[in-house]
């Protein structure tokens, strides 16, 4: 019997008549002949609210704890999901993330998974259960401490449940239609995409695409594992995203870009006056990591010939951006830079596409867009297949209008429709 692993978002389980409408497709699921496993995210805003409760009763707050509080909104979501199910008649057996054996590292809030033991999944499905699973968490292999795994996390307990259980496809239901050219909700005009490359797909997450989470586009990938992104508010058929090209299919003939992307959570740090000379980049990024704060983007200005100093920028995720300016600050002497400039009000866009290997010009068509559009670049960053840029955060919608529009992404067929309108 084949073996569906399903995931539903918030904004599909918002209320109890969603919740409602989510079990009847669970259950249709069932009865056209399949196995079905699935994973919960917290419903609607709870995880925002569960956040927003915690800093209104403690401003720094254990993060132990914090996981305890934030695990609730998945436990709720599971229980009430199983418990539609059993009204229509079928059943369901609920699991939390450490009853399903999703077991993961030490790292409250942002914990990785490191092997998924679905021993009880399994044989609950082998009694003829549906199985509801919580997103989002696991527990710790060393201290056997409950443990979150990030904003998204539910996608991948998703895909490493799928893999784990040899799953013939994973399905990742949101409230769109699929995967589209640019997000709909600033683009009306986007373009549903009908399949696309995990490697694709993997630029598109980590360059700010929310509809699917990165570590769970790298998960399926590393295990050849397709995932199916479609809405849970319609029938229609979605997105592809595939480990690999199939079918013989070459790159050459892709489309030239998959798709715009866009990002407002990032922050811009200038490091003003380094010295130039070996070593104090080293100085300066060892710090950075150290505090354990991921960077982006980097570009070093031509040192001045008269101060033998240059100036170094990099953008880092905003949530650690006081973070890492206080460790600098702390630092100034031993780097011996001379002042900081901090920006949290930019935008990064991408323009993410396999078939830029074999089309000259890419670059020149974005950065022309954005100049007749008006909207200037403060830094450049480029891969095979992925052409980003920072600009001010105020112009960033004008900027991704006007670079779908410059790359002929805009649909015929009128506007995408969104849901349910917060994009998970």
């Amino acid at each position: 019997m084949p073996l569906v692993v399903q995931k539903y978002g918030g904004s599909s389980l918002a209320d109890a008549e969603s919740i409602k409408r989510v079990a009847r497709r669970i259950v249709d699921t069932r009865k056209a002949g399949n196995q079905v496993c699935v994973v919960v995210s917290a419903m609607g805003d709870t995880t925002d609210e569960l956040l927003e409760l915690a800093d209104a009763v403690s401003p720094a707050p254990p993060q132990r704890e914090l996981d305890m509080l934030l695990t609730a909104g998945e436990r709720m979501s599971m229980a009430l999901v199983s418990m539609a199910i059993a009204n229509l008649g079928d059943s369901a057996r609920s699991f939390t993330g450490s009853q399903a054996g999703v077991i993961t590292d030490d790292a409250h809030g942002k914990a990785r998974i490191i092997d998924v033991t679905p021993g009880r999944i399994t044989q609950a499905l082998a009694d003829g259960h549906i199985v509801i699973v919580a997103g989002f968490q696991g527990v710790s292999q060393n201290t056997k401490e409950i443990t979150t795994l990030g904003r998204g996390g539910s996608d991948t307990t998703a895909v490493a449940l799928a893999a784990a259980l040899d799953a013939d496809v994973c399905e990742i239901y949101t409230d769109v239609d699929g995967i589209f050219t640019a997000d709909p909700r600033i683009v009306p005009s986007a373009r549903k995409v009908d399949r696309i490359s995990n490697e694709e797909m993997q630029e598109m997450a980590a360059s700010g695409a929310k509809v699917l989470m990165l570590r769970c586009v790298e998960y399926a990938r590393r295990f050849n594992l397709p995932i199916h992104v479609r809405s849970s508010f319609s029938y229609r058929e979605g997105t592809w995203v595939y480990p690999a090209t199939v079918e013989g299919e070459d790159d050459v003939e892709a489309p030239i870009i998959a798709g715009v992307a866009h990002d407002r959570s990032e922050a811009k740090i200038t490091v003003v006056g380094v010295k130039d000379t070996p070593g104090s980049a080293a100085a300066i990024f060892t710090l950075i990591s150290e505090q354990q704060v991921n960077i982006d983007m980097i570009v070093q200005n031509v040192s001045a010939v008269a101060t033998g100093r240059t100036d170094v920028s990099f953008t880092l995720p905003k949530a650690d951006g006081q973070r890492a300016v206080q460790a600098l600050q702390d630092a100034k002497a031993g780097l011996g830079f001379e002042s900081l400039q901090y920006d949290d009000q930019i935008g990064k866009l991408s323009l993410v596409g396999s078939g830029m290997r074999s089309h000259p010009g890419v670059s020149a068509t974005l950065f022309q867009a954005l100049a007749d559009a008006g909207i200037n670049i403060e830094m450049i960053s480029t891969s095979e297949i992925r052409v980003s840029v920072v600009t001010n955060g105020d112009l960033l919608d004008d900027a991704v209008r006007a670079v779908h529009t410059a790359f002929g992404l805009d649909s015929s067929e009128g506007e995408a429709v969104v849901y349910g309108g917060t994009g998970r």
